[in-house]
């Protein structure tokens, strides 16, 4: 009973130690880290090209923080490159529509709509310079009233949303919802 009681508590101690690290964003230091788990079954493979298409419909729950799929982008260029993976294996696509598209406004009408700076243009600008192709819907665009000069310049206005899901799905790239 005794062992496994300090067994229980080196078990959490050595988590909390872990936890009080930095949490390693080495390509997005603006998105979540990522900590190598030696005994996980399934590792990332530096041989293996990660195909991703991020479908950014969700605002973040506050202005001040980056828009969710921004910063599931961003942490999954961290976790490859923790795991020594060059950027060069990750071919990642975000496209924003609906609650989304607010996130990526230019800073000017950012700061009009919250009264703050627009916290998701570095991260935009990053995720461009790593390689990761970055669409608004154009239709969203002009259902909601929006002149297509206030979004982030990094972004690619698309036809529609749908229209790039589909082609990079059927490319084989994997669907991630956010």
């Amino acid at each position: 009973m005794r062992r496994s009681l300090i067994l229980f508590v080196c078990f959490f101690a050595h988590l909390f130690v872990v936890a009080q690290k930095k949490n390693p964003a080495p390509i997005i230091p603006e998105a979540d880290g990522f900590f190598i788990i030696p005994q996980a079954k399934m590792q990332p493979d530096k041989n293996h090209v990660y195909k991703a298409v991020y479908d950014a419909t969700k605002s973040a729950n506050e202005p001040t923080q980056i828009l969710p799929a921004l910063n599931m982008a961003g942490s999954e260029l961290n976790a490859l490159a923790v795991c020594k993976i060059p950027v060069t294996q990750a071919k990642f696509v975000i496209v924003f529509h609906g609650a989304a598209i607010t996130g990526i406004l230019d800073n000017e009408h950012y700061k009009e709509r919250y009264h703050i700076d627009n916290p998701n243009l570095k991260v935009v600008n990053e995720l461009k310079k790593a390689g990761v192709k970055l669409f608004v819907c154009g239709q969203n665009l002009l259902s909601e009233h929006m002149d297509l000069k206030t979004i982030s310049s990094d972004v690619t206005v698309a036809s529609d949303a749908l229209i790039v899901l589909m082609t990079f799905q059927n490319e084989g790239y994997a669907l991630m919802s956010f």
